[in-house]
């Protein structure tokens, strides 16, 4: 059984020195929500084993439970290294769903809420050298609906397009030693135009120390190429960095050479260093991309040229593992035989993936559209909770050249009067307002697949068969008109203004392989069919003069969905390279 336990948690953003703690776990669930009162953070029951990072409804947790349990515990001693005496430790999360309550030798010191991002406590001042204990408390609502949970179902067994839940920690959990001077966050922004990147760093208590400066050393193709060093006057440093002129073969800088693109995925290595009166204080090892995203003339542009999405829907669930990958090759071999099969991207549907996942998108070339996981009905509770989450989202993953597009909203999920109703109007707007305010650089899409608000790309999701598919799509105006799901295109009060239009779900055809019983949009009884089907349906996107990209539904099936191109299990159901000569004829 793999446990993602020897990878770095998140490759742009690494120290050399850290402590993995996945592995096993005491585990008890508290379903009479008796934890608090009985002071479990300080004598755990004698209950059961975990194996983190796996929730306890997978099979690789060791549990493999479905039902119902709305509290959970976990407990674990660690030690401290003797080498980082006098260092600030800090205990990381990578994702923990929903509320999570972190409590060490006893004392509660750090509360979150939000099941798909990342989180950190200073735990400098709780430990000891020896025998520390670590003890989680988790609620996770099984059937509220007003929470971010995605396709996690709100009832016990699985059905329709909803899966079985993920409760408690499903990312890695580690511990790092770190100087109480220390680089606190990065961000990269490329502009390929002015051939540079901008660099951002935010610094934390830079008052310790008498004469900061940070060194960056950027390498391509591991030639040095960049060494600089910036004087630190405050806690926040913005710089620019030119790339360009630093090549001394000049005769294809505008090209592949450099830029990052799923053709060719160039990236440049970075190390930061924060120095101390000339003195190494603190390291931290990085990367970055040279690439471009724009909109011109009502087309997607990667790196200045017009370019065809040809994605593929990942749902990112594992037979094992739901939301938590098997291991971290899992990873990767999904993005290899995506790109097998001639995508060069895919919308992560409905969950915020993994960072091991967006660092193979980034090293081997591979589109990613970030995509919330959306609550299923709205309240005011529910506007405050993914407003946050999308927000840490979005922060989080703002550096990775793989990533395209932002999709807060999805199919009106959780806005589902958004057609005519002016307060989920709103929100939609707020939700697209938001994201730009984070992030200038990528599109965002307001509400994937009808009924947009502000929208820069005009997405649509359509399953209906080829010959519909062709007649809606011959131009402009049929595009905007048909109503593939009965939903508008555009919200009441809103209208198309010229964005590029690309067909962001379709197809979904249906191949049972085994004794699974499941669904479909459609169904084949062969490999031979499917590759047909898909074929048929493909085509008739691709000859449309209106449409920009696709996007297929889906890589895999998923529990009772079974209209993956690979089983659940990740066998191919038909030639994989009759898909690839199929896509690679779309330009």
């Amino acid at each position: 059984m793999a446990n993602l336990k020897t990878e770095y948690p998140t490759p742009q953003f690494q120290r050399d020195r850290w402590v993995n703690l996945n592995g096993e776990w005491d585990f008890a669930f508290d379903d009479n929500n008796i934890g608090i009162k009985e002071k479990w953070y300080k004598d755990f029951p004698k209950k059961m084993k975990i194996n983190v990072p796996f929730a306890y409804q997978t099979e690789n947790s060791g549990i493999h439970d479905p039902s119902f349990h709305d509290t959970v515990w976990y407990r674990r001693s660690f030690d401290i290294d003797t080498d980082w005496k006098g260092e600030h430790i800090l205990l990381h999360f990578g994702a923990v769903d929903y509320h999570a309550a972190v409590y060490v030798n006893g004392q509660l010191v750090k509360q979150h809420e939000g099941g798909h991002t990342p989180f950190y406590v200073d735990i400098t001042n709780f430990v000891e050298v020896t025998d520390n204990e670590l003890v989680i408390r988790v609620e996770d609502p099984s059937e509220d609906v007003t929470i971010p949970r995605g396709k996690q179902y709100w009832h016990e067994k699985s059905a329709s397009i909803f899966y079985t839940r993920t409760t408690g920690i499903w990312q890695t959990v580690w511990l790092e030693p770190v100087p109480a001077t220390r680089i606190k966050t990065i961000r990269w922004t490329p502009d390929i135009d002015e051939g540079n990147v901008d660099l951002e760093a935010e610094l934390a208590n830079l008052s310790l120390v008498n004469q900061a400066q940070l060194q960056v050393d950027i390498y391509f193709n591991e030639k040095k190429i960049v060494s600089d060093t910036f004087e630190i006057m405050e806690d926040y440093l913005k710089r620019s960095i030119n790339i360009r002129n630093r090549f001394t073969d000049r005769s294809n800088i505008h090209g592949p050479g450099w830029y990052w693109s799923p053709e060719h995925p160039n990236l440049f290595d970075v190390q930061l260093t924060l120095l101390n009166d000339g003195q190494s204080e603190d390291i931290v090892h990085s990367y970055f991309g040279m690439r471009k995203v724009s909109i011109e003339n009502g087309k997607f542009m990667l790196n200045n040229k017009a370019y065809y999405q040809k994605l593929i829907l990942d749902q990112g669930y594992f037979r094992e593992g739901l939301l938590t990958a098997p291991s971290d090759q899992a990873l990767k071999e999904d993005i290899l035989l995506s790109k097998e099969m001639g995508f060069n991207g895919a919308r992560k549907h409905q969950k915020i993936e993994d960072p091991r996942f967006l660092y193979w998108a980034d090293k081997l070339g591979f589109l990613v559209w970030g995509e919330m996981a959306n609550c299923s009905e709205y309240s005011e509770d529910a506007v405050r909770r993914i407003s946050k989450e999308w927000a840490d989202a979005v922060t989080r993953d703002y550096s990775h050249p793989s990533v395209v597009a932002w999709v807060p909203l999805n199919e009106s999920w959780g806005i589902s009067r958004v057609a005519h109703d002016k307060q989920q109007q709103d929100h939609s707007l707020a939700m697209y307002y938001l994201t730009k305010s984070l992030d200038q650089t990528r599109p965002v899409i307001s509400n994937d697949g009808w009924e947009h608000t502000k929208s820069d790309l005009c997405t649509i999701h359509n399953y209906n068969d080829p010959s519909k598919i062709q007649e809606q799509y011959k131009d402009v105006k049929t595009a905007i008109q048909a109503e593939p799901a009965n939903r508008s295109i555009y919200a009441n009060g809103f209208e198309y203004n010229g964005e590029p239009i690309l067909i962001t779900e379709y197809g979904g055809i249906a191949y049972k392989v085994d004794n699974t019983d499941g669904w479909g949009y459609s169904a084949v009884e062969s490999g031979e069919q499917l590759i047909e089907e898909y074929a048929k349906v493909t085509n008739a996107i691709a000859e449309s003069p209106v449409i920009h990209g696709f996007c297929y539904t889906q890589l895999t099936d998923v529990e009772q969905e079974i209209n993956g191109l690979l089983t659940y299990d990740r066998k191919p159901k038909c030639d994989l390279k009759q898909i690839k000569a199929i896509n690679d004829r779309i330009k």
